[in-house]
């Protein structure tokens, strides 16, 4: 009997199975979703095998063919989402992945697959996905293909469906609302000092300290999107959300906070009885607090459901 031949026989094949990770590193950057950049990544594929044999030669270049097709279904899913999410309650945060995070298509981290590996960096951070999320689908879709996937402004063009220069209008606008929202410049030591910190006064019932930690402008948001109990709306100011997340603990018992990197960046998990029910991440500005987002969806906190502190 004979077996399908594998990347090692087959060069062409080889390539695209080796864009796997590429293509779920693009699709959760436009999409803020580890599962719908999986379920992208997976209907991309199927639409390449379900090309004829001369359709599959036709395609010039098979990884671009590639982007382009993970690309338009982003952008059909981002546009579809973005009225999903008009009509509901609540606020919506994207889904939060842990340092060297792995994702299998059945929800559970494990194993170590490096095309089943989400990459973090900036461009992943809570805050950048935030105001990704507020721009609209097009000029995320043109941002993250040019300015983080170096993808050339004539083939974006394709992708949406407008002129190169049209493309390029979409990016700087995109990089202007960022430039314009983004916070000021953190080490990474001072970021994690104050996490830190934060961690302490959050788990001992320190209002002082935890309000001196705070921004006097922070905002706080939280995503439970019916799933639990979270505020519809931000809450805004240092007292505030100092009182919030101390009222929190307090209606909680056994509560176990776990200083691990979120996106990137140093964050906390929330633990009762050894699973996770809240990931906060923190953005910063002179050594203050200036957001908290509080993702308490359980359907975005798969994988963080197995210890990975490791």
């Amino acid at each position: 009997m004979s077996t399908p031949s594998g990347p090692a026989q087959d060069p062409v094949l080889g390539a695209l199975m080796a864009e796997r990770r590429r293509l779920l590193n693009l699709g959760y950057r436009m999409l803020g979703s580890v599962q719908d950049a999986e379920d992208v990544v997976q209907e991309t594929y199927a639409r390449w095998y379900a090309l004829s044999e001369e359709g599959q030669k036709g395609a010039d270049a098979p990884l671009a063919w590639l982007t382009r097709v993970a690309s338009r279904i982003c952008l059909d899913h981002l546009a579809s989402a973005r009225v999903r999410r008009e009509r509901s309650t609540g606020e919506w945060l994207p889904e939060p992945v842990r340092h060297s995070a792995t994702w299998t298509s059945t929800g559970h981290e494990g194993g170590d697959d490096p095309a089943d590996r989400i990459t973090l960096d900036e461009s992943v951070s809570m805050g950048m996905l935030v105001i990704l999320g507020s721009i609209t689908p097009a000029e995320r879709v043109a941002f993250v293909l040019h300015d983080v996937f170096g993808v050339p402004f004539t083939e974006i063009a394709e992708t949406v469906g407008r002129t190169p220069a049209a493309c390029r209008q979409l990016a700087a606008s995109a990089r202007r609302r960022i430039a314009g929202q983004r916070p000021g410049s953190i080490t990474a030591q001072e970021h994690r000092q104050v996490v830190t910190a934060f961690r302490g006064a959050f788990e001992t019932g320190d209002l002082h300290t935890l309000i001196s930690l705070l921004d006097p402008n922070v905002a706080s948001r939280s995503d439970g999107r019916g799933k639990v109990r979270a505020a519809l709306h931000p809450v805004v100011g240092r007292d505030k959300v100092a009182h919030l997340l101390l009222g929190l603990m307090r209606k909680e018992p056994g509560v176990e906070l776990v200083e691990e990197d979120v996106n990137g960046a140093p964050g906390v998990s929330v633990r009762i009885a050894g699973s996770t029910v809240a990931v906060l991440a923190l953005d910063m500005h002179d050594g203050l607090i200036t957001d908290l987002w509080m993702v308490v969806n359980p359907d975005k906190l798969h994988i963080w459901g197995v210890d990975n502190t490791d």
